[in-house]
């Protein structure tokens, strides 16, 4: 039978009044029976209701389901159904019931509620009414209590950000919903609340009061609700009146050059009246030329730079102030792309015959170069099909035997990620011939403290060049003395001698077409020893195993003696330990603590007296039961070729680590720099170096590399804050960069806290099972070695009746098994 829309009524009010006739003869389950059911808010829920046909044969019914409401408990129905009958939903359930498919295993009359409220709790029956059966003749029906669980959400937060002043009283209100009932919990500076004198907390826990606010009180206070289905957080930081704060600071950014980059840097204070400076690289913007018609400081505070170009690379800092106090500052970095181009194309280079040489191709990229295209005399050069040239890594041709079939006209096309720019200019290359030295200084010059030396060096051009230049220079980078030094052409003289002139001088003599260089070595006899350097150690539980590597003794005839000074890190105390045998450059200093962190220096002496002092290393000795391991050098590796006999002192440094920046990412905090300026290539390698009070830490286990300038750190803790510096470290010195100071987000503890608990049940069960198969392993090794040990014996008792004796000699100690010298 077909129906119309304009039915749909007349067919509910009808089936509402069928079953008002047929309700009271329905029997239904008493509340004792009634099945609980807890569902989620927003979810979804089946209430599971039978059908029972007379005698099991399926019959004609009507489907209706009730809740009860208000305190009379009156029924209300909410969903009606009988087959091919439209559907009928009570107020406030439209679209939200619907009756279980019939094939489900769920039962006939089985009702499934959506989006669920929390208005929906309460009491619920199914039932289910024959219509071509007497009242009494059969019964249908469940009652169903549905429980509502709802994960906290906040009704009341207080200001994300309250000024107060010293001595004022402050109430903040942290209200939540949900079900069951969340609990509040209230963290300063990721620290429980402690009540006190002046602190709090009241209303079941709802509100935290101050009545009297001091400088310890001053921070970020967080408020955490929660309950069986979840929990949610919000921080309120309290801060004294008056200083500008950064609310909104800028991140690092990277851009294309050409397009747009804005860096935000919004700042609340008392009074409002914020002013927000803006510093390039320490420099004012509006005082760097090369921003000035690009650059604008919005009202918000925002920096647009709008288009950046290559040269924009760099630190960028706002700086903000209300007039009282202390200014704020935030820095982000800035790191503009481009595609890779020449910068400079010379007309003329120079090959020197029958030398090495390298025509330079001079390039800017970012990102990095990744490969460079030449030409020469207008055809593709391929390089890698000539053994003679090699493409540097900086895209740099490099001839290591030059003849003149090099000569030419040369042009560079550079590659990075971006593509390129174009090609250089056209070159032209020479190939002349270089200096040659017609003087040479000799290999060793022997002299007393006090005395002069006269060292002689002349070098002569090649037929067509230029009268090539002298210098003289000391091969590890330090400065002459230039009040005791003089020069005379080629030649130079040094007066009045002292133990520092020691070391490798060089004559540069240089022209348009190469540099060559002689070596000699200036050795200072009666002087007291130089430094111990390269300074290693082993470490274990109880010991440390010193190495190094002996200074100039002061004399060909000199001998030098060694003295341990140790102590534990950070007490004044010093341990004096001589080494034996004389002249030894290795000992071990027992009896240490286990897991304890030693300072180490080398003393040298010789007949005169003793040197200076090495530098000092720190060793950790190792927690019972771990694996030895060597620690690092202070110094780094050295060129021992180099520093055979090398001086004290600082030696050549790079320049300082630029643009340390720490920035929060989703698997902990990046710490970024750049590297030197000046001399980065004399960097060996970095190391960070961290705070939290007034002593520095090391923060990376191994040496970074130099051409790494990023570190991921996982392990900070919440509420504190850390200061950090990065060291380039050259060949024997090294340079930090600025200190750089990061708070760490309170919220950052509760995140380490699971990760552990998780880690920690993880890392017991992959125990578990290593052991077992370990067990096996072993097993098996010894069952095998059983059965080799029984063959063996087998195998000698029979060689053994074969022969009337036979003798085995003792095996004699390796010589390699020397005795070591132990303090």
């Amino acid at each position: 039978m077909g129906w119309r829309a304009e039915q749909t009524p007349h067919i509910a009010a009808g089936l509402l009044l069928l079953l008002l006739v047929y309700l009271p003869v329905t029997c239904h389950q008493d509340h004792q029976d009634a099945v609980h059911i807890t569902a989620i808010l927003g979810e979804s829920v089946v209430f599971n209701c039978q059908v029972d046909f007379p005698e099991d044969i399926p019959v004609p019914y009507v489907l209706q389901w009730e809740k009860k409401v208000g305190e009379t408990g009156q029924d209300i129905p909410i969903y009606i159904w009988y087959e091919s009958y439209p559907t009928h939903s009570g107020e406030g359930y439209e679209g939200r019931v619907s009756r279980v498919a019939p094939d489900s295993p769920y039962g006939a009359a089985s009702l499934n509620l959506t989006n669920i409220r929390e208005s929906d709790q309460g009491w619920y029956e199914c039932k289910v009414v024959f219509l071509n059966r007497s009242p009494n003749q059969h019964k249908n029906g469940t009652w169903f209590h549905l429980d509502v669980h709802a994960p906290p959400r906040f009704s009341i937060t207080p200001e994300e950000i309250i000024y107060v002043n010293l001595g004022d009283a402050i109430i903040l209100n942290c209200q939540a919903e949900g079900t069951p009932t969340p609990e509040i919990l209230w963290y300063k500076d990721a620290n429980p609340v402690e009540p006190s004198g002046t602190v709090g907390i009241f209303n079941d826990g709802t509100e935290l009061r101050i009545s009297n606010i001091r400088h310890e009180d001053i921070g970020d206070y967080t408020c955490i609700a929660r309950n069986g289905e979840g929990q949610v957080s919000h921080t309120a930081r309290v801060i004294i009146a008056g200083g500008a704060v950064i609310t909104m600071p800028p991140t690092n950014q990277t851009k294309l050059e050409g397009e747009k980059v804005q860096f935000s840097c919004e700042a609340k204070a008392l009074p409002g009246n914020v002013t927000v400076k803006w510093f390039r690289e320490g420099a004012p913007v509006a005082e760097v030329a090369a921003l000035e018609t690009r650059v604008t400081i919005r009202r918000d505070g925002a920096l647009v730079i709008n288009p950046v170009a290559a040269d924009d690379s760099g630190q960028y800092l706002c700086e903000v102030s209300n007039g009282i106090g202390d200014p704020q500052s935030a820095s982000a970095y800035l790191n503009v792309e481009y595609p890779a181009k020449v910068t400079f194309t010379p007309t003329v280079q120079y090959l020197p015959f029958r030398l090495a040489g390298v025509v330079q191709c001079y390039i800017k990229a970012n990102p990095p170069l990744q490969y460079v295209t030449w030409t020469k005399d207008k055809r593709l050069l391929e390089p890698y099909q000539t053994k003679d040239i090699v493409i540097m890594n900086n895209g740099s041709l490099l001839f290591t035997r030059v003849n003149q079939n090099h000569q030419g006209r040369y042009t560079c096309t550079p590659y990075n990620a971006q593509g390129t720019q174009g090609s250089s200019g056209p070159m032209e290359v020479l190939v002349r011939k270089p200096p040659v030295f017609t003087v040479e200084p000799e290999p060793l010059y022997q002299r007393k403290v006090g005395e002069s030396v006269e060292m002689h060096c002349e070098a002569q051009e090649a037929e067509g060049t230029q009268r090539p230049t002298v210098v003289w220079r000391r091969r590890d980078g330090l400065p002459l003395q230039k009040s005791r030094v003089r020069a005379l052409g080629g030649n130079i003289t040094i007066d009045t001698l002292r133990r520092q002139d020691f070391g490798i001088y060089q004559c540069v003599a240089s022209n348009e077409v190469a540099t060559i260089v002689a070596d000699t070595q200036l050795v200072i006899e009666g002087t007291q020893p130089h430094a111990p350097y390269n300074v290693s150690g082993t470490a274990t539980e109880f010991q440390v195993t010193l190495r190094w590597q002996p200074g100039y003794a002061g004399g060909p005839d000199y001998k030098q003696d060694y003295t341990i000074w140790y102590r534990e890190a950070g007490f004044s105390e010093w341990t004096k330990v001589p080494v034996t045998p004389s002249g030894a450059t290795s000992v071990t200093i027992n009896r240490l603590q286990p897991g304890t962190t030693y300072e180490f220096q080398v003393n040298s002496k010789n007949t005169i007296g003793e040197g200076m002092m090495s530098k000092a290393i720190t060793i950790r000795t190792l927690d019972v039961g771990a694996k030895p391991k060597v620690a690092p050098t202070t110094a780094g590796p050295v060129d021992e070729k180099i520093f055979q006999n090398a001086p004290e002192g600082s030696g050549p440094k790079s320049g300082p680590p630029r643009n340390l920046t720490v920035t929060e990412v989703h698997n902990g905090f990046l710490i970024t720099w750049q590297a030197p300026l000046e001399r980065s290539h004399l960097v060996q390698y970095y190391t960070i170096k961290y705070r939290t009070d007034a002593q520095w830490k090391t923060l990376n286990r191994g040496q970074i590399r130099p051409e790494e300038t990023s570190y991921l750190v996982k392990n900070l803790v919440g509420g504190r804050t850390y200061y950090f510096r990065v060291l380039a470290n050259s060949a024997t010195s090294y340079e930090s960069s600025d200190e750089v100071r990061f708070s760490v987000p309170a919220r950052v503890k509760h995140k380490a806290i699971t990760a552990g608990v998780v880690g920690g049940i993880l890392f017991f069960i992959v125990a578990i099972i290593l052991s077992v198969c370990a067990v096996k392993i072993c097993n098996k090794r010894k069952r095998r070695k059983q059965e080799k040990a029984y063959n063996m014996v087998a195998a000698r008792l029979t060689d053994l009746r074969a022969a009337d004796s036979t003798q085995v000699p003792f095996k004699k100690k390796s010589d390699l098994e020397k005795a070591e010298y132990r303090v």
